[in-house]
């Protein structure tokens, strides 16, 4: 599904400002494949999903997904195949437009490739509103009220939607509750899982939470310094606690975690 092969990264080289932010990663993973990514700030987890986004092209390195190179291809040849989600809700969204021409571009560009003249039928619509009720927060009701009147939470749900609408080759959640309170950030993480579980999307997500590391998906990975130091699966995992990550990640990083938001969760 997705293959990492050797890729590094180097902003700003020969520089006073040189930052080195990946080095020679590699990362595969099977359809369906959900998995969590925790590590300090500056281990290169925004910086990995930007490589696959496309915002940058790798130093060196390869990246295939789904059996195509998409190394060298520009961030809108490969956007109908990837979601993102990002920490702040307002990004992803037009805060001007209603919730269904929101839906309805996300839709357009994923689904059946965006014209000039396209239009949404009165199918189409019934269709959005059928997602949006699965939401369970009203939405369908408001289809035609701007976004920018949506809560945070209904908005990165709204988000959710429509980075799925169109099931994607692979979904990139970047701490995507992070800003949200805990009540609504639950309500999130419930929608989350039932959405990727339900349409077997491949998923990689960010987060500082170390138990909802574990508790989600299928996969943990741990990243310092533009490096993968641990990568657990399935059954191993199951029976690990937050603990046993601390001691793994230093094992494999040398240091222990450091970050405050990560041990506080």
């Amino acid at each position: 599904m997705l293959k990492i092969e050797n890729v590094s990264k180097t902003f700003n080289p020969r520089t006073i400002n040189e930052k080195t932010a990946l080095t020679d990663l590699s990362l595969e993973l099977k359809e369906g494949d959900f998995v969590t990514i925790v590590g300090s700030n500056g281990a290169g987890k925004s910086t990995l999903f930007n490589a696959i986004a496309g915002s940058f092209i790798p130093d060196s390195g390869s990246i295939v997904l789904g059996g195509k190179d998409i190394t060298f291809l520009p961030p809108h040849k490969r956007s109908h195949e990837i979601g993102r989600l990002f920490q702040d809700p307002l990004k992803g969204t037009a805060p001007n437009m209603t919730i269904e021409e929101n839906l309805a571009l996300a839709y357009l560009r994923a689904g059946k490739g965006f014209k000039p003249f396209s239009r949404i039928s009165k199918s189409d619509r019934e269709f959005f509103a059928h997602h949006l009720a699965l939401l369970g927060m009203g939405l369908e009701d408001r289809m035609d009220q701007p976004v920018g009147l949506l809560s945070g939470g209904q908005r990165q749900a709204l988000t959710l939607l429509m980075a799925t609408i169109v099931p994607p080759k692979i979904l990139l959640l970047d701490e995507h509750t992070a800003a949200l309170d805990p009540k609504t950030a639950e309500k999130v993480i419930e929608l989350t899982e039932r959405i990727v579980v339900d349409n077997n999307i491949t998923c990689l997500m960010i987060t500082h939470n170390m138990n909802q590391a574990l508790e989600l998906g299928n996969r943990t990975l741990m990243m310092n310094d533009g490096k993968i130091v641990y990568d657990v699966r399935d059954e191993e995992r199951e029976s690990l606690t937050v603990n046993d990550l601390l001691i793994r990640f230093r094992e494999g990083a040398g240091v222990a975690l450091s970050n405050d938001r990560v041990l506080l969760s």
